[in-house]
Parts: C-alpha cells; sequence; structure tokens
C-alpha cells in the first residue's frame, strides 16, 4: 500500500492540489473541499464540526478494537489584510509563525479570487547603512495587489505565499507540505482503512494559531490513543552560523521522525515503543525528532478530557514557514508505511501495559 503513494501519479496529484490550494488558519475552506471529496466514498461517517475541521469514522471488525485517532491539520501559515491604504497597498498582519526578514519581494495571493500582489518594502536605495543592519519592521511592510486589485480584495481577507507543487526527482518543492502531506497520509490510510482498529481521521483547523482544531476534534472523538501526522522542520544544513552543523532535530532521507517529546507534548512511552518496534520488524526507517521548539496537534489531544495517550509522527522536511519548503518522497512513503503498520499492530493489551 505504501507504494502507491510513489508510484501512483493520482497520489502526486493529490498532493499538489492540497499544497497549491491556500487555507491559512481561520479561512480553511479551500483544502476542506479537497478532504471531503476524497474521504466520503470511504468513510462510514463524515462531519463538518463547529471549527470547520473534518471529521471522519471508520469502524472495524471484530470484537475488542481500539478506537485510534489520526490527526493531520489543514491550516497553513500566511497573512490577512487589516487595513486599506489607497491605491491596491494593504497594511497586514502575519498569521502563524513567521519570520518577517524573508518577506520583502515575495510573491503572493489575496483573497477567494486569489488576485496577485506583492510584498513590498522601501527600497534599499533609499534606506541607511543603520537602517539596512536592521530586520525591516512588520509595519513598515505592506501588501500591494495595484489599483487594479484593490477593489477585488478586503480587510480581513488572508493571503498566501504564490508557490506552486513541483517534483524534481526524488524531491518535492511546495508551500504548505506542513500540514499537507499529513492529510494525504491520512486520506491514504482511510482508503486502505485496517480492520482491528476504530478509527476516528481529524483533518483539524487553526494548528498554526494555537492547535485549536484538534482540542475540540479529540473532545469530540473521546479515542483511545492518538497520533498526530504532521511535518517537521529538518535542521540538516551541513554549516549553520559559519560553523559545522553538529545538531540536526532531523535529517532528510532518514525516515519519519517518531516524538519522544516537543514543546507541548510528552509522547506516551508505549507509542512509543509500539512505532519503533514497528520500523524495526518492517525494516523501515525511521529517526528520533531530537529535542526542540515547535510541537503537533498532540499538544491539545493528549489534555483532552479524561487524557489521550498521544505520540507525534512526522515527515521531515526542510525550510519551515518559508514560502517554499522541501522535503524527500521516501521519507513521505515510509511514514505513511510505519502508520499504516503500526495501526494493525494495536490491541487493547497495549494500553494495558504500564506507562513506562
Amino acid at each position: 500500500m505504501a507504494e502507491k503513494i510513489i508510484t501512483g501519479s493520482s497520489q502526486i496529484k493529490l498532493l499538489e492540489k492540497l499544497c497549491n490550494a491556500i487555507a491559512v488558519s481561520g479561512d480553511e475552506g479551500e483544502v476542506r473541499q479537497i478532504v471531503l471529496e476524497e474521504v466520503k466514498p470511504y468513510a462510514e461517517t463524515v462531519k463538518v464540526d463547529a471549527l470547520g475541521s473534518v471529521l471522519v469514522t471508520k469502524t472495524g471488525k471484530g470484537p475488542k478494537r481500539v478506537r485510534v485517532m489520526l490527526d493531520a491539520h489543514m491550516d497553513e501559515i500566511g497573512f490577512m489584510l487589516v487595513n486599506d491604504e489607497g491605491e491596491g497597498l494593504f497594511r497586514f498582519e502575519t498569521v502563524g509563525g513567521i519570520d518577517v526578514r524573508s518577506l520583502p519581494g515575495k510573491q503572493v495571493l489575496v483573497g477567494k479570487d486569489k488576485v496577485p500582489g506583492v510584498i513590498g518594502a522601501r527600497p534599499i536605495h533609499m534606506t541607511t547603512a543603520e537602517e539596512r543592519s536592521k530586520k525591516i519592521p512588520l509595519d513598515a511592510l505592506r501588501i500591494d495587489v495595484g489599483p487594479g486589485g484593490s477593489g477585488k480584495v478586503k480587510v480581513g481577507d488572508r493571503a498566501s505565499y504564490a508557490t506552486r507543487f513541483r517534483r524534481v526527482g526524488s524531491s518535492i518543492f511546495a508551500k504548505a507540505i506542513d500540514n499537507r502531506i499529513g492529510c494525504a497520509i491520512l486520506i491514504e490510510i482511510l482508503k486502505n482503512a485496517p480492520e482491528n482498529v476504530d478509527l476516528c481521521l481529524s483533518f483539524s483547523v487553526q494548528e498554526e494559531i494555537g492547535l485549536r482544531g484538534a482540542q475540540v476534534a479529540a473532545y469530540a472523538f473521546n479515542p483511545d490513543l492518538a497520533i498526530a501526522v504532521d511535518a517537521t522542520p529538518a535542521h540538516d544544513l551541513p554549516v549553520h552560523d559559519g560553523e559545522e552543523n553538529t545538531f540536526y532535530n532531523t535529517k532528510l532521507g532518514a525516515g519519519p521522525a517518531i516524538y519522544t517529546f516537543d514543546r507541548g507534548t510528552l509522547s506516551d512511552p508505549r507509542l512509543i515503543r509500539l512505532l519503533v518496534e514497528t520500523a524495526e520488524r518492517e525494516k523501515i526507517p525511521f529517526q528520533y525528532r531530537q529535542p526542540g521548539g515547535g510541537g503537533t496537534d498532540a499538544g491539545a489531544i493528549h489534555l483532552a478530557r479524561a487524557g489521550v495517550p498521544s505520540v507525534s509522527v512526522s515527515v521531515p522536511h526542510r525550510y519551515t514557514h518559508t514560502p517554499i519548503s522541501l522535503l524527500r518522497m521516501e521519507d513521505w512513503k515510509n511514514a505513511l508505511a510505519l502508520v499504516s503498520a503500526a495501526l494493525t499492530r494495536i490491541t487493547p493489551e497495549l494500553l494495558a501495559q504500564e506507562r513506562r
């Protein structure tokens, strides 16, 4: 089953469609529609909850099934227009974690009609040496859609990078790999759902601004355990700050990253063992995500109701939260293979073990 995600053109096309769609936090409708179209033929129930997350269930067969929640967030980082200054110029705020230093000159698409624009700043010719030595403040930047575009967008509209998906050999370049890759993995798992568990799939909203959709979804599902499937930054360039990089949180090509802990979660040790033992038995490459910033929807899920044993599995990718990210297709394939194989090994006895 995992091989289909690499060789099947339909899977590449699905990821392309997901990545090219615009779904900045709080305005996830375009990706939500794609997800709904993909899951309805395979799901038992499909619901869009009050926040806009897509909640999907598929019941397994046989006795003593475990209720397993898989989560992937649909939203991406981006921008919101906050003030119309005339002649197509708009002041804006960032939505999610964005490094303002990377913004000047970047092309964006704005609003439902995807009106093209550019993030503008004062030209370098008009700045002093002192100004050039400092980071440009956000309030000095504007999104410029030109006079012809000013009537087509409005305050409150979201904007996203205009980057288009492309595949180059074994690599994929796209915006919003975080976390359209997780959405693609969950869709493929649903299409080939194991029968030993009851699957609860959450395609969540508003992860980038506080794990909000997953918190609501976990309360609704009330699962026995959860796996958050996400994308994680690969800090693996050979030179960092002029020195050899000896700290790698994850590396491209080393397989899916299993979380032991992050900013919001101490992963359940029983689930870590399940994933590691599965990878070793199936000869699936994997790596441990090393400590550092960031987190996943597991940070909200594991606190739902009386608590949910949780763990995260992520696909490493470079240049997170920038206009374009890069991943290796083998890491995508192996992440799918790992989660799929682990699901088939989940039994009530797993959670009956002591949590240590």
